[in-house]
């Protein structure tokens, strides 16, 4: 989905803009596109496709980015969630505003409207089917986006009339049942995967859902359903659901083609035909102002000294010492075949980490130069390099070596929401719920064999006979590493509640390298530091540990599990039940 697709969007919400904006407020702040001409729209094969481009653009996620990514290890950053300061009206996601097109509610009475419509087309079934089942699986995303956050909520499957006080009253709806919502998203994404082919024959579609994306984002949903954010219990039919959905996409992906992608560092350069995009969100390269879909992960992460608007997404070290060493034990395994070494952390890792972080003293080939050497070292408490990282490291992940700091803001490097990995592990942990060890071990197992960690024994330095919790341990640590900067850490936390006993009381640290300058001149190692291996370089160095947690330790809220509803949406809607543990809250949302 490039040009075309984009030009498509700007024709149809100028279209959808003329009609939303004459409609007016109620309740869940709806949107009253039912002036909206079937005869127009629905009859027309190229505009009913425009309509669903226009649900793509308003409903699809992109690269990571917000408050969520400083609620991990992963790296610093202050935030209400870790200082223990969020109120009430904190988390907005639940929406208040017509107004705003980013509101739940706004997004939702369009693919409703659709859903309502379409199947009274003129157009043939089969492709009618396949765009009602586009719009059911964002009708499922949507609607689990709200859930993990406050659990169950309304459930709207038509769009209610804007117009009359009778109107409003038949709009006081009251929050569903948790249980019911997941069922409702089970059901919509059961039926996408009926309606959606398992692979579009033409490359324009390139980034349209299918159906085994939808069955992937079913077994993502019933998973979490699962965890113990929402089963403390630990009810092991959930668990069986969750290991259903995902064997069916892992047999509908691999049947149409999908899989692990050869290389890990390089698939997200990889968009047309990439085997691991299981849901992947176009970006372009575009820069005239009607056109462009520009990325900004990329421009925003490289090292800002390099002309960018860079330096964001720093690594912690907690997330630095996360990665295993190149046989796949752990750092302070004794057992393994290689030995960590304090002082050159680098050496015998997972191979993962050098695609994922750069260090004082690495090759990182960037800015078209495959040589650049990355130097942040300090000497005398001033880095070497202006701007320098605060953690001592740069994320890499997903930086295109090739894009120069002119062209990296306008990179159009594809999202990759949902991949093949993660349904792999989805079924990986979904496989331990149902005490399916032997079927855990064998998917952990691809993704470390892909990511280059030695065989060993044959278990890719997985430890022998884990018990259960031990493996469910082993693969949120596999997840973590995996999927490091992908927007994935907080909510593996959060499902699986555990910030308080892995974060509380804690403080996310950098490491700071200075020069001994004892050992050696500042002058003379500038000058031969390109020229030296890096085992040399190393030894010049002492190491700083450095708090990026600089006003207090961690203290995540058990509460904050299930967040509050918005005091305006519960003035609006006076059925809706404030969450349990906010404002005498009657909510729960574990039913």
């Amino acid at each position: 989905m490039r040009n075309k697709y984009f030009i498509s969007i700007i024709i149809f919400s100028s279209l959808v803009l003329l009609i939303i904006f004459n409609s007016c407020s109620k309740v869940l702040d709806k949107t009253d596109l039912s002036s909206f001409s079937g005869d127009a729209v629905y009859n027309d094969s190229l505009l009913a496709r425009s309509y669903v481009d226009y649900v793509y653009d308003q409903n699809s996620p992109g690269w990571p980015a917000g408050d969520w990514l400083k609620c991990t290890e992963e790296q610093g950053g202050e935030t209400i969630y870790f200082d223990a300061t969020v109120l009430t009206g904190s988390v907005a996601d639940f929406g208040v505003s017509v107004q705003d097109q980013t509101s739940f509610w706004y997004k939702l009475r369009a693919i409703n409207q659709f859903i309502q419509q379409m199947p009274n087309s003129t157009l043939s079934e089969t492709y009618k089917k396949s765009l009602i089942g586009q719009i059911l699986f964002f009708r499922a995303y949507r609607y689990f986006e709200l859930v993990k956050l406050y659990g169950g909520v309304p459930i709207l499957l038509t769009p209610q009339d804007a117009i009359g006080d009778a109107a409003k009253q038949a709009d006081f709806i009251p929050r569903n049942k948790s249980s019911e919502c997941f069922a409702q998203m089970a059901k919509d994404l059961d039926s996408a995967i009926a309606y959606l082919p398992g692979k579009w024959t033409n490359s324009t579609d390139w980034g349209r859902i299918t159906s085994g994306a939808a069955a992937a984002l079913k077994g993502r949903i019933l998973l979490y359903w699962a965890s113990p954010q929402f089963n403390p219990a630990d009810i092991k039919q959930r668990y069986q659901d969750a290991y259903d959905a995902n064997k069916q996409a892992i047999q509908i992906l691999s049947a149409n083609g999908f899989g692990l992608n050869s290389s890990f560092q390089n698939m997200w350069f990889t968009e047309v035909g990439n085997p691991e995009a299981v849901w992947s969100v176009g970006f372009n390269t575009e820069t005239s102002d009607q056109l462009k879909k520009n990325e900004s992960w990329d421009n925003g992460t490289r090292p800002k000294y390099l002309g960018t608007a860079g330096g964001s997404n720093q690594p912690t070290r907690q997330i630095a010492d996360a990665f295993p060493m190149k046989d796949g034990k752990d750092i302070n395994d004794p057992s393994g075949k290689y030995q960590y070494d304090t002082l050159r952390f680098y050496k015998n890792r997972d191979p993962r980490f050098d695609a994922t972080i750069a260090y004082n003293g690495c090759t990182w080939p960037i800015n078209g130069d495959n040589n650049y050497r990355l130097w942040t070292y300090y000497v005398n408490g001033t880095t070497v390099e202006p701007n320098a990282t605060g953690t001592g490291f740069y994320c890499r992940k997903a930086i295109d070596p090739k894009l120069t700091a002119g062209t990296a803001q306008y990179a159009g490097t594809d999202w990759i929401e949902l991949r093949y990995a993660e349904v792999v592990l989805n079924l990986a942990e979904s496989a331990c719920g149902i005490n399916n060890l032997d079927e855990a071990y064998q998917n952990v197992e691809l993704i470390r064999k892909r990511a280059g960690i030695e065989a060993g024994d044959g278990s890719y330095g997985l430890k022998s006979g884990m018990t259960r919790a031990e493996m469910f341990d082993a693969i949120l640590h596999e997840r973590q590493i995996e999927f490091a900067f992908e927007g994935k850490r907080y909510w593996d936390l959060r499902r699986w509640k555990l910030f308080e006993p892995r974060l509380n009381g804690t403080q996310r640290t950098a490491l700071q390298i200075n020069l001994d300058t004892s050992l050696i001149k500042p002058d003379v190692l500038a000058a031969t530091r390109n020229d030296l291996n890096i085992d040399s370089v190393y030894k010049y160095y002492k190491f700083q540990t450095k708090s990026l947690d600089t006003r207090d330790s961690i203290a995540w809220q058990p509460k904050y599990y299930f967040f509050a509803i918005p005091q305006q949406a519960l003035d609006n809607n006076t059925k809706l039940e404030q969450t349990k543990g906010w404002d005498n809250g009657t909510f729960d949302p574990l039913l």
